[in-house]
């Protein structure tokens, strides 16, 4: 009878093991627009997240997800552990500012990465933006060197995704901190896409000569990506409707505030695909071949673009409002932001989530 205590004890964990799997699954939900979507399953890896920002998955297979309060999370062999953030300017994470983009640099010791948050002019009533170089020492990042600072900010549109290019640069999405006008204003990093070397120095073949800035005439851009040729897309907050993936070429003129959606103006460019009266709310994007991959916090979906045929669909749907996406080989890394004030958390939120894309694309 000893025999099958060990056998008995096998079967109960295997079951446990089994019934823990499936409650880290998620069914997608049907849409109700009538709309396809290829309704993927999700599972859940992370729990209890507190507004993450932007996903961070070095070679080690570790996770870095910055909370727009402040903290860094950090997750390891599937322990999750907060770590502080020490700057020279305090963070101000008030409606849509705070802690938001993070890029955790590859291959450094200690660990460096880049940082975008909010944080009070002088005089404590202005909100403006930088972003600074940290270094890991223990579980406390501290500041070393500031990139680029006194980007316009505010209680709305402070882009805050910032990324490292193919060819090697640094480049970082603001927003128009709430006034139009410094969109279309080339005095202003405020409604820009900034391209900068990696020590914060001005590139010489930028479009603006002694100028930071690629691109122009942007809304509340949150996202950026490079298909394998090295060509930059963006996602871009309209309004209330018309939300863009744009096509990024450096000089270019998006329009905003004075044309949207698929309006036309000489010298300006519209976008590849636009929401028209729906909105999306786009922000974190990855590329996967020819499709474009882009979480959305408008329907609760990540969204898949198809450059080669023009189409764009659902691709995923139910989990909650997405900020950010990740794509490494098959798979895709999501957060929500279920508890950014404007969705309905649940216990659980806020969540990192993975999907497979070989399952989707057979």
């Amino acid at each position: 009878m000893k025999f099958l205590y060990p056998f008995i004890v096998f079967l109960i964990l295997a079951g446990c093991m089994a019934e823990d799997q499936k409650n880290n699954t998620l069914e997608p939900s049907v849409p109700t627009d009538g709309e396809a979507t290829q309704q993927n399953k999700g599972q859940v890896l992370v729990k209890k997240l507190n507004v993450p920002w932007q996903i961070n998955r070095v070679q080690s297979g570790e996770f870095y997800l910055p909370e727009r309060s402040g903290s860094i999370v950090h997750i390891k062999d599937g322990s999750t552990e907060r770590e502080t953030l020490q700057l020279n300017r305090e963070i101000v994470a008030e409606t849509v500012g705070g802690l938001l983009g993070l890029l955790v640099v590859e291959n450094t010791n200690p660990v460096e990465a880049y940082v975008y948050h909010t944080y009070a002019g002088n005089n404590d009533l202005d909100l403006l933006n930088r972003v600074v170089k940290v270094e890991k020492e223990g579980t406390v990042w501290r500041e070393t060197d500031v990139i680029i600072e006194n980007i316009p900010g505010g209680q709305i549109h402070n882009g805050g995704r910032i990324k490292i290019s193919p060819d090697n640069h640094l480049y970082i999405t603001t927003g128009d901190s709430g006034n139009e006008s410094l969109a279309q204003d080339l005095n202003s990093l405020a409604g820009k896409i900034l391209r900068v070397n990696l020590d914060g120095s001005i590139p010489e073949n930028n479009p603006f000569e002694d100028s930071p800035i690629y691109s122009y005439g942007h809304r509340n851009p949150q996202g950026v990506t490079w298909t394998a040729g090295g060509q930059m897309y963006s996602a871009e907050h309209g309004s209330s409707n018309r939300d863009e993936i744009n096509k990024i070429v450096p000089g270019g003129n998006y329009g905003w505030p004075i044309i949207r959606g698929d309006e036309e103006k000489e010298g300006m460019i519209s976008p590849l695909f636009h929401s028209g009266d729906q909105t999306w709310a786009p922000s974190g994007m990855d590329a996967h071949g020819s499709k474009l991959y882009v979480a959305c916090l408008g329907g609760q979906q990540i969204r898949v673009f198809d450059l080669d045929s023009e189409t764009d669909q659902k691709w995923a749907s139910g989990f909650g409002r997405m900020r950010d996406i990740k794509i490494i080989d098959d798979t895709l890394y999501a957060i929500t932001n279920n508890r950014d004030g404007r969705g309905n958390p649940i216990e659980e939120d806020d969540r990192l989530l993975k999907f497979s894309l070989s399952d989707s694309e057979r």
